[in-house]
């Protein structure tokens, strides 16, 4: 079955072709590490996750590689080190580890390759030394510049003239900047900044010179799919074509797919208005399932409108069909062979994820009646999709896996419960259970023991 992505670059539906079927490669933007994730981050890691396990089930595991960065020095790293009091190798390490999570959490797969900027400085310093060789870069006051005006289709990706980029975005303007849309490839370290020694003096690199650099190390100097948030189209897509192509005279990638923006509730994420999600703050409440599929309910190139209600209306549905693989008479087929061919035929069109689960539903009727061949098709069409992460009775017996359930603490608070019932001070034993409850634990007394179980 053929593939057709949308091509941000050339604003059109194309016939997906591999530059070599046996070597399928993708690269994605990954987190700047300096705090917990929030939704938004969280939807390119399901939709490319999609599009990696499609990838995989066409041309196979072994010859698909996926590789998504960490961004590991940057301006707000610094920022949250120096407000935080923290050492910056702590700090991104710690919120890597936050990352991981998050990404397991909504079943994500684990890329092929996850390289740290901090790792690849001399990469990033080869591909600057070649742009200033062939005059596409200048050095000035111990910074390193990309010219744009060198770049003749500088633009093309977001469809703009390079006087509207100036014009509609806030570029820094500056003494010595050529042009005011040049863009930093190294900048000096300041007193207390991390620093690397480069032909410049001691410095770091920018922003957009990481991901060049990265992902011509693992993937090559043109590869297949270059994927990540509406948001990053410009500048930092847009500057990463411009230096990777000045730099090797080649094309960069060839695709460019960018999911949509994500808001909440109606309104622009910010803090200011009191609306940012952390992906953490989500564990409490809801499984990562219920996460993922609420995503894919919108197709990723549109706007995706992020409510509780639908968060609401996507764990009812996954409730019920959990219930319905709690009816299976003998253990579900594992096998790709199974997979729904109308549900991938709608995948392969631009990762329609909305006209996926639309066959899902109907692969739920038709799996109701105990027609066991329909039950392992939706079974493993789900599992394609990310989800059956669980087992029913998992699911059943913790409405949220996600919760981390601490029975030793739920022990100690029995504990504690019934020494207040001996002592007769029944306001605080009745004070532990309603704090039980407010757990999702329930309390059961019987023949002088207290048992427990989740609702």
């Amino acid at each position: 079955m053929d593939y057709q992505f949308y091509d941000t670059y050339s604003n059109t539906k194309k016939l997906f072709t591999p530059l070599d079927p046996s070597n399928v490669r993708m690269y994605v933007c990954g987190p700047t590490v300096y705090d917990y994730a929030h939704v938004g981050n969280a939807r390119p890691v399901v939709i490319f996750d999609v599009v990696y396990r499609m990838l995989q089930l066409k041309y196979g595991q072994d010859h698909v590689c996926y590789v998504r960065n960490i961004t590991d020095v940057d301006d707000k790293i610094i920022e949250a080190s120096n407000s935080l009091n923290e050492d910056i190798s702590t700090l991104t390490e710690r919120t890597t580890k936050y990352f991981h999570s998050d990404a397991e959490y909504v079943g994500a797969l684990k890329p092929n390759f996850e390289p740290k900027a901090t790792d690849h400085i001399a990469e990033m310093i080869n591909i600057i030394e070649k742009l200033i060789e062939k005059d596409h870069a200048y050095e000035a006051k111990g910074n390193v510049l990309f010219a744009v005006n060198t770049f003749k289709q500088y633009g093309k990706l977001s469809g703009k003239t390079l006087e509207d980029l100036i014009a509609g975005s806030r570029v820094e303007v500056v003494d010595y900047k050529k042009n005011p849309a040049d863009f930093i490839l190294w900048k000096p370290a300041k007193e207390n900044e991390p620093g690397w020694d480069s032909p410049w003096g001691k410095g770091r690199p920018g922003w957009h010179i990481e991901c060049s650099a990265m992902s011509e190390k693992y993937l090559g100097q043109t590869f297949d799919i270059h994927g990540g948030g509406q948001d990053l189209t410009f500048p930092h897509h847009e500057n990463e074509i411009a230096q990777s192509e000045c730099c090797n005279d080649k094309k960069f990638a060839n695709f460019w797919m960018h999911n949509g923006f994500l808001s909440i509730e109606g309104e622009k994420m910010s803090k200011s208005l009191g609306n940012f999600i952390t992906i953490n703050e989500l564990k409490d409440k809801f499984q990562g399932e219920v996460i993922r599929f609420n995503m894919l309910l919108t197709h990723y190139r549109q706007p995706l409108n992020w409510t509780e209600k639908s968060l609401q209306e996507s764990k009812k549905i996954l409730d019920k069909w959990y219930k319905l693989l709690g009816t299976a008479e003998q253990p579900l087929a594992s096998a790709k062979e199974l997979i729904s061919e109308i549900m991938l035929k709608a995948l392969a069109d631009d990762v329609n994820t909305p006209q996926a689960i639309a066959e899902l539903h109907q692969l739920y009727k038709a799996a109701i009646g105990g027609n066991q061949k329909a039950l392992d098709t939706f079974y493993n069409s789900c599992k394609f999709l990310g989800l059956f992460n669980s087992t029913s009775h998992e699911w059943s017996t913790r409405q949220n896996k996600a919760v981390k359930i601490d029975e030793n603490l739920i022990n100690e608070l029995i504990l504690k419960r019934n020494t207040a019932r001996s002592g007769k001070d029944f306001p605080e034993a009745d004070r532990i259970r309603d704090e039980l409850l407010n757990m999702g634990v329930i309390l059961e007394d019987k023949d002088n023991q207290t048992t427990w179980k989740l609702k």
